[in-house]
């Protein structure tokens, strides 16, 4: 059932007490009459009715790239039905919209998340809810700026604390008010849907406001934020310090070819796409990139070759320890946006750079806009930063226990192939969250014994993780990267079906070029032996065979 299918009408409204501090406002008469609504530490400045027909703002997050998911939920650029706009800024510069339609609202809420470091309103995924029938919100989380823009944070501890957890929170609590003001009833549900940094924000709702939402969608969170940023710059750093470290993109093919003829057909089909690179040993040892003789397109040099293998090993620190995740083969071709960014030792080194990690720890960790980065000292300042920020900024707790007390189902997807941020990350923290709730901790993602499956197995009753192959941060990627996980997420918490698969599509010029199922880990799809591979009919999700 899409987003836009049957929603339960006999739910009981929630009372509005249980989710706000303050009482339910009197029905506004009409939108504009909610210039007047009173809310604690915010005031409306602006509510206008928005008529039929107009266009979908197409301004996204930034530079970062689109982080709002695979889902688009109709043509970009496609007319908004009537809605009211409703502007607010809450104390001290949290700038909030809130959208509601005019007629056809489905009862329900739906906030969205941002990307980048924020600093816009996510309009792109507010069109997609509200053309839905959803109530929708964003939020700039308190600082105007674009992608990786990173000075608002220099001294702004208040705006730091903002961007990393109030601001959602805020945004939460007054568009409530501000729903139920203009249809003189709260919503049925609320649901909270983001990728990237989006991703990162619902999960930080799931373990600090537990109560906010019904239902979290978070896509390729950036959970371990602080190691995340270290992560970004590491490549840049030994290609400035050890000498020829460095390959251009367009050693780029020739690694991905090289990926897939080592593992493409370990899954049983030879579709282009690695289902599972746990199993891919080629991560572990690329060598047969190694040049023969010369250095061509098509080999790397020694030097070459290792900074590969410390992408595929992840970040780590003096002692060999896994700081943060590793990347995936199969898709090396999209390494080039993030993990390549400023690697280049003969292009300058801006703060922008390395996807804005350098003017992180300038601005959000050191306060200091001269510190160099070629002067990083893991155990000094990764220790400081980790002290300083990590339990404000990180979405790492576990614990989410609040969150299943209160109903509340969290669905989790993250790309194989993301190059922006490891899915290794993602499937730590969901093993995480299920040790949390059993007390035991698996050896390693996909060395899960069948005792801890079974941990995974009763915890799935509220969480669950979507592994995409081929897909890149978001979406894009040779995969299946089209799919409507919301909708999944909508039935669960409306109707307590849990999503068993989730159908996703590639997409060549508005039509299906391929589909397949989309399995709750540990699951993975499993062709049958009959039919066209290019049909999710033809697959199954089971238990990978050890």
């Amino acid at each position: 059932m899409s987003r836009q299918g049957c929603r339960l009408i006999s739910i009981a409204l929630l009372g509005l007490a249980a989710a706000l501090s303050f009482s339910i406002p009197a029905r506004a008469r009409t939108c504009e009459d909610l210039t007047s609504l009173k809310l604690p530490n915010a005031t409306v400045t602006s509510a206008e009715m928005v008529d039929a027909g107009q266009p979908a703002a197409t301004r996204g997050p930034g530079a970062d790239g689109d982080m709002q998911g695979p889902f688009t939920g109709g043509a970009k650029g496609a007319k908004l039905p009537a809605y009211c706009r409703v502007q607010i800024t809450a104390q001290p510069t949290i700038r909030i919209e809130v959208w509601m339609p005019a007629a056809g609202w489905n009862g329900e809420f739906e906030a969205v998340g941002n990307g980048g470091k924020a600093g816009e309103f996510s309009y792109p995924a507010m069109a997609t809810a509200l053309r839905a029938g959803y109530a929708t919100s964003s939020t700039d989380t308190g600082h105007q700026g674009k992608g990786s823009d990173t000075a608002w944070a220099f001294r702004q501890p208040g705006l730091i604390a903002d961007f990393a957890y109030r601001a959602v929170h805020e945004m939460t609590v007054i568009s409530k008010a501000v729903i139920s003001a203009y249809y003189g009833k709260p919503q049925r549900f609320s649901f909270f849907n983001g990728c990237s940094t989006g991703g990162r924000q619902g999960l930080t709702e799931a373990q600090r406001y537990p109560d906010d939402y019904n239902g979290i969608l978070s896509g390729d969170p950036v959970i371990n934020y602080t190691h995340l940023q270290a992560a970004h710059f590491s490549i840049a750093l030994r290609t400035r310090k050890v000498p020829g470290s460095y390959f251009p993109p367009d050693r780029l093919p020739a690694m991905q070819k090289a990926s897939l003829a080592a593992c493409d057909a370990s899954d049983g089909v030879k579709d282009g796409l690695i289902e599972d690179p746990l199993k891919c040993n080629f991560r572990n040892d690329p060598s047969a990139l190694l040049c023969k003789g010369g250095a061509t397109p098509s080999c790397l040099t020694a030097p070459q070759l290792q900074t590969v293998k410390d992408i595929y090993a992840g970040y780590r620190d003096p002692r060999g320890k896994v700081a943060y995740g590793g990347f995936m083969p199969g898709h090396e071709t999209g390494w080039n946006m993030f993990l390549l960014d400023g690697a280049d030792p003969s292009k300058p080194f801006t703060d922008k750079s390395a996807v804005g990690a350098v003017g992180f720890f300038k601005n959000f960790v050191f306060d200091d806009p001269n510190w160099n980065f070629l002067d990083w000292n893991y155990d000094k300042d990764m220790t400081f930063a980790d002290q300083k920020i990590a339990a404000e900024i990180n979405a790492t707790n576990p614990d989410l226990k609040r969150f299943r007390a209160h109903g509340g189902k969290l669905l989790l997807y993250h790309g194989w192939t993301d190059p922006g941020a490891s899915p290794l990350e993602t499937l730590d923290y969901y093993e995480d969250v299920v040790a949390s709730i059993h007390g035991v901790k698996a050896e390693a993602p996909g060395e899960e014994t069948p005792a801890f499956i079974g941990h995974i197995e009763s915890t799935q009753h509220f969480a669950r993780l979507f592994m995409v192959p081929g897909m890149d941060h978001c979406g894009g990627g040779p995969g299946p990267n089209v799919f409507d996980a919301f909708g999944s997420l909508a039935i669960w918490v409306e109707q307590g079906r849990a999503p068993e698969r989730i159908v996703a599509a590639h997409m060549d010029n508005g039509s299906a070029t391929m589909t397949r199922p989309l399995c709750p880990y540990p699951k993975t799809a499993h062709y049958t032996g009959h039919g066209s591979t290019d049909e999710a009919a033809n697959f199954v999700c089971s238990l990978p065979s050890k």
